[in-house]
This record gives C-alpha cells, sequence and structure tokens, in this order.
C-alpha cells in the first residue's frame, strides 16, 4: 500500500462515526485546508466563512455536510476580500486527490486511470448534490463535464475552476506535473488573469462555453495508479453510498424548472414546451405544479432572468452589451426595458451605483 494512504481499518472507524451525517450539499472534503489558504492570501477566513453561513467546526469533519450555496459562496467572498480574483483557481491547484477524502480515494484505488475517472464520476452524486457530472467518450477524448446545478447558486466561477484543478491533479497524480489535458473549457466569461489558467492546466482554455470540461486524450488512460487497492476501492465506495442512504429530499418542482430555464436562456427565448419536455413533463402538468406553487412559468423566467442580470452586470470584464444574447433576448433594447421594469434605472446606472457601493463598503 502507498505511503500517503492510511489503513483501510482505521479510515472504516472514522467513517463509520459519520455513517449519521447525511450529506445534503457537498461533504466539508472538499474544503481541507481552506482557512490556512485564505489567509495566505491575506483573507479574514473567520469573517468570510461567517458571511458565507459556514460553521469553521464543521471543516473539521470531512463527511459532514456543508450546504452547497455557503460552499460556492465562500469562495466568491474570499476572491473578492482577498482581491486574489483567481482564488478558485490556486486553491484547486494545489489541492491532492487524497484530501478530498471518500471521493479521492475512490480515484486514487482505481485500477486505472481510465477507471479512476469512471469510478469519480459514478460516486461523485453521493459527495456532492446539484451538480451534473459525466465522463463522456468523444472519440479520440474523453470530456469531464461539470456543471453545479443549485438554483440558488448564480455566483460559481471560483468553484468551477478549482472543481477541474481537483480533477486534473488525480490525472497528474498518474502521469506527473507536466501531464496536460487537450484543452480545458469553462462556462463563465475570460477574467483578466485568464493567462495564468493556461499556464496552471498548461492547455488552451476557453472561456464562455456551455460546459466547465477537461478534454483529456486516451492515449495511455489505460496507465495503472500508483495506489490502486481493490479492497480499500469498495470500502470507500461503500462508505460513500452509506453517508446517502437515508430518506431523500424530495425534488421541488421550482428550483428544477429554474436550473432548465437557464440553461435554455443561452439558446433564446426559454418556452413551458421545451422545459416540460427537458424534465420529462407534460407542458400542462409543469405549468400546473408551478402554479401550485404560487409562481407560473412566465414569472418564473422572469425571476430568473433577473437574478442573471445583477449578477452578470456585478462581472466587471462583461459588457452591457453582451448581456441581451446571455439572457435570451434577440436585442439589447428588449433587455433594457426588462430591466428598467425591475429596478427603474437602466443596466448602466445600477451597475455604477453598485461599484460605488463596493468602493464604499472597502474603505469602511
Amino acid at each position: 500500500m502507498t505511503p500517503f494512504l492510511a489503513p483501510a481499518s482505521d479510515l472504516s472507524i472514522q467513517m463509520a462515526a459519520n455513517i449519521g451525517n447525511r450529506n445534503t450539499g457537498i461533504l466539508a472534503a472538499a474544503a481541507s485546508g481552506l482557512c490556512t489558504f485564505i489567509k495566505q492570501y491575506g483573507g479574514d477566513a473567520d469573517r468570510i466563512l461567517g458571511v458565507s453561513g459556514i460553521d469553521p467546526e464543521h471543516l473539521q469533519h470531512p463527511t459532514q455536510s456543508v450546504g452547497l450555496p455557503n460552499y460556492c459562496k465562500v469562495f466568491e467572498e474570499t476572491a473578492r476580500q482577498s482581491g486574489c480574483d483567481n482564488f478558485g483557481l490556486y486553491y484547486g491547484q494545489q489541492f491532492k486527490p487524497q484530501a478530498l477524502g471518500l471521493l479521492g480515494y475512490i480515484g486514487l484505488c482505481s485500477s486505472t486511470v481510465e477507471q479512476a475517472l469512471i469510478n469519480v464520476a459514478r460516486a461523485f452524486p453521493y459527495h456532492q448534490h446539484n451538480s451534473l457530472i459525466r465522463l463522456v467518450d468523444d472519440g479520440e477524448c474523453y470530456r469531464f463535464d461539470y456543471q453545479v446545478r443549485h438554483c440558488a447558486i448564480i455566483s460559481k466561477r471560483q468553484d468551477a475552476e478549482l472543481s477541474l484543478g481537483i480533477v486534473n491533479n488525480l490525472i497528474r497524480h498518474a502521469f506527473g506535473s507536466q501531464w496536460a489535458p487537450r484543452a480545458v473549457h469553462f462556462e463563465h466569461p475570460r477574467p483578466e488573469s485568464w493567462h495564468d489558467h493556461c499556464r496552471l492546466f498548461n492547455a488552451p482554455v476557453h472561456f464562455g462555453q456551455p460546459c466547465n470540461s477537461l478534454i483529456i486524450p486516451k492515449a495511455e488512460l489505460g496507465r495503472k495508479m500508483p495506489g490502486s487497492d481493490p479492497t480499500l476501492l469498495m470500502v470507500m465506495q461503500d462508505a460513500i453510498r452509506q453517508l446517502n442512504m437515508h430518506e431523500k429530499t424530495p425534488p421541488n418542482i421550482v428550483d428544477d424548472t429554474k436550473v432548465q430555464v437557464r440553461h435554455q436562456l443561452l439558446s433564446g427565448e426559454p418556452t413551458l414546451e421545451d422545459i416540460a419536455q427537458s424534465m420529462g413533463l407534460t407542458s400542462c402538468s409543469l405549468q400546473r405544479r408551478l402554479r401550485d406553487q404560487g409562481l407560473p412559468f412566465t414569472v418564473l423566467v422572469d425571476k430568473t432572468r433577473c437574478e442573471l442580470a445583477t449578477h452578470y452586470l456585478q462581472l466587471h470584464q462583461l459588457p452591457i452589451s453582451e448581456l441581451a444574447p446571455l439572457l435570451g433576448y434577440s436585442e439589447a433594447s428588449a433587455f433594457s426595458r426588462a430591466f428598467r421594469r425591475w429596478f427603474g434605472v437602466s443596466p448602466r446606472q445600477w451597475r455604477q451605483h453598485h461599484d460605488s457601493l463596493e468602493k464604499h463598503s472597502v474603505v469602511s
């Protein structure tokens, strides 16, 4: 057994003590070493965790559940308060797979690199909820997709960059630090310091893509994982499943619909028919279930656009002229009219006012 792996018996005892902590968000192992890393970049860890609604004590227990919105917020808040716009990128690049707890060991104990990717993709829903992860066969390459789909999370750039960095490090564990994917894709707009992304992934990085993805050449993926251990792999897979064996929270029709609406906005005006079909429902059924929640489909679309508009306006690298198509509007004038209806001011005035409040907050 390789040195970095704890004995299977010790890990089993540790996990058994925490089996009752059902995961409803993301396992706290995904924040290993976070407080120390925040301090390295000049951030106040206690303040940032407090603002983000995270109890520091929870981060001491790898199988404790942390709310996914809170987890994503802590990275966005750190990037803002520390002035390090690439905080998530740097955190992910230094994150070792073994620090990821159960999910990390599932990858490390797999037989080959290819099997590690398959096993991690299969186990990921137990590690993190309300998210998409899949391994897609694209011919000469695999495409490893990752996407947060929690309706309450809009700002998720930092999480995307750190998550792809962790997967990248899992592969580098077998191939060495110089291994590089064919390309890297991110959903969010290109940040100012995007050259660091290319340097750290050692690959072309494309922004504004449909999904966060690593494009991984299949050549040599049959290489053996250095810590391959079939017995420990079985223990890890069983343990992560047990964390999710309790009664599931029933799906929320409003949240599920908002996720689908956000995706379709990138292609134009969302329609009830298309959204219902993507959810495996009839139009009448979806409309009825939304009305039962007091939120008709047209109101839900309008609310989702409003939330996204304010999020995009806080991304300074994103010109206002480019917002309309991101919100499903065919013309900028339609977006401007909608924005004035929501806030009584133009998008430009809203951004200026928000910027002045931010500067005042920093000064005080």
